[in-house]
């Protein structure tokens, strides 16, 4: 009985623990994607009017629409992509378990499926839909709104109550809490807005900006035999 109560506190322990926050964690960018980002962040127009509606969760489709028609759901893909070690049930999408090392806190969280653990680890939109819609997804047609909701490109598991806490602010009032990820945040944040031709809101460049100004940058090495490839 003893052994059974300290195997089900030791298996307590392991989920309610403070997380640890991984040591020396930095995110890199190359020199060549730090100046691709910072001469579109130059380029990007800013917002010059509000949306004629407001915005609704229901125009960018389906939440978690299986747009790569591999059978899963975006989110199980994407749970797959960052956690380490991902487990998935016998169905082949649903994630169980797996390890994260979270971009937006720095700790280190472990993910397992229930109805009261499933959402400490989110799927964040990198421009949030509330906020793509105001700088220019109003105008869209639905295919392309949902292109936008289930694009890997913009989409990062994170720590929940972060996610939460974040909601849909830009840059000038919500960068991510974890220092080193901010300049590689700035980058994602510039590729979407410039892929999906969204304007930036007021004070927006600027934070970008700043974050980017921050950057640490990866010195890459190519060989000669990878030259050849």
């Amino acid at each position: 009985m003893l052994v059974a109560v300290c195997v089900a506190l030791l298996a307590l322990a392991w989920w309610v623990s403070v997380p640890w926050r991984a040591p020396a964690l930095t995110y890199p960018v190359t020199g060549a994607e730090l100046a691709a980002a910072r001469a579109s962040l130059a380029a990007l127009p800013e917002l010059t009017a509000e949306p004629p509606e407001p915005y609704t969760r229901t125009r960018f489709g389906t939440p978690w629409a299986d747009l790569d028609g591999n059978g899963c759901s975006t989110r199980e893909d994407m749970l797959a992509r960052d956690l380490v070690d991902a487990v998935r049930d016998d169905d082949g999408c649903t994630v169980l378990t797996g390890t994260l090392t979270d971009r937006y806190t720095g700790q280190v969280l472990p993910f397992r499926r229930g109805p009261t653990t499933s959402a400490r680890v989110q799927i964040d939109h990198v421009v949030a839909l509330a906020d793509a819609w105001r700088t220019g997804a109003w105008a869209w047609d639905d295919a392309q709104r949902a292109r936008l909701a289930n694009d890997p490109a913009n989409l990062l598991a994170v720590d929940g109550p972060t996610n939460e806490d974040k909601g849909a602010q830009d840059p000038s009032t919500w960068l991510p809490p974890y220092a080193p990820f901010r300049c590689q945040y700035a980058v994602l944040r510039v590729r979407v807005r410039a892929g999906y031709g969204l304007a930036l809101v007021p004070g927006e460049r600027e934070a970008l900006g700043r974050a980017l100004g921050t950057c640490d940058v990866a010195e890459i090495t190519v060989t000669e035999e990878a030259a050849r490839h």
